[in-house]
């Protein structure tokens, strides 16, 4: 940025600002509620974590453990798949800083009303890849996580008997919900990625885009036939 705060700010509108700050906080706010523990009313994210231990326990007694190392690696190969698709997209990014010159001269063919200046689009460019700078870290952390849960998975012993069965097991669970939850995390960061490519059309669309986005993921995680059916 070679212009000083100031003069950088001068370029955005209130609403700007309204708009960014409100898609933040639909980010943190859907975190916090998905996450919550203890809740009255848990997430899908949450009811699937007492599954987690309940295949955990079950795998104690399954020979062999074919199924469940299949499990395991389909649920890697997606946050694999994520991770190399955040990759490519923030080569996109990185691309359209290059030609953020030319984004102002299609949008000044556009409407007079779009012509910004350059270091405009680099903001919002700038934003759009630390949602996915942010996804890419949470879907690499996941892969690495579930590579730990498979050696886990690899320890523990065969005899239900063994006392350390269960223990084991249930770390499994853990290292299989931590990596769940990194997963997800990257995901909702996708998501707030497409709210936030609105940007470049105006605040507007953004602040319609980020609370949009906020209450798809409320009803995927709340009121969804899937969670009823995890629920019942």
């Amino acid at each position: 940025m070679r212009e000083r705060l100031p003069d950088l700010l001068f370029h955005f509108t209130l609403l700007d600002g309204i708009a960014l700050l409100g898609l933040l906080l639909c980010w943190f706010y859907c975190a916090y509620v998905i996450e919550r523990r203890n809740a009255a009313k848990p997430s899908t994210h949450m009811l699937m974590e007492s599954y987690r231990i309940r295949w955990m326990e079950q795998m104690i007694t399954r020979q062999p453990r074919i199924f469940d190392s299949a499990i395991l690696g389909i649920m890697r190969n997606g946050a694999t798949f994520f991770a190399s698709s955040c990759m490519i997209a923030i080569g996109g990014c990185v691309a359209l800083l290059g030609g953020a010159e030319q984004l102002t001269v299609i949008a000044s063919d556009l409407s007079d009303a779009l012509v910004v200046p350059k270091i405009v689009w680099e903001v919002k460019i700038l934003v759009l890849m630390g949602f996915l700078g942010n996804g890419f870290l949470k879907f690499v952390w996941a892969v690495r996580l579930f590579g730990y849960c498979a050696i886990v998975m690899a320890s523990v012993p065969n005899d239900p008997e063994d006392p350390e069965a269960t223990p084991t097991a249930r770390k499994a669970a853990d290292i299989s919900n931590h990596a769940a939850r990194s997963f997800n995390r990257g995901l909702r960061s996708v998501y707030f990625t497409i709210a936030t490519l609105t940007w470049l059309i105006g605040p507007v669309p953004l602040i319609i885009a980020a609370v949009t986005t906020t209450v798809v993921l409320y009803r995927r995680e709340f009121n969804s036939r899937s969670r009823a059916a995890l629920a019942s």
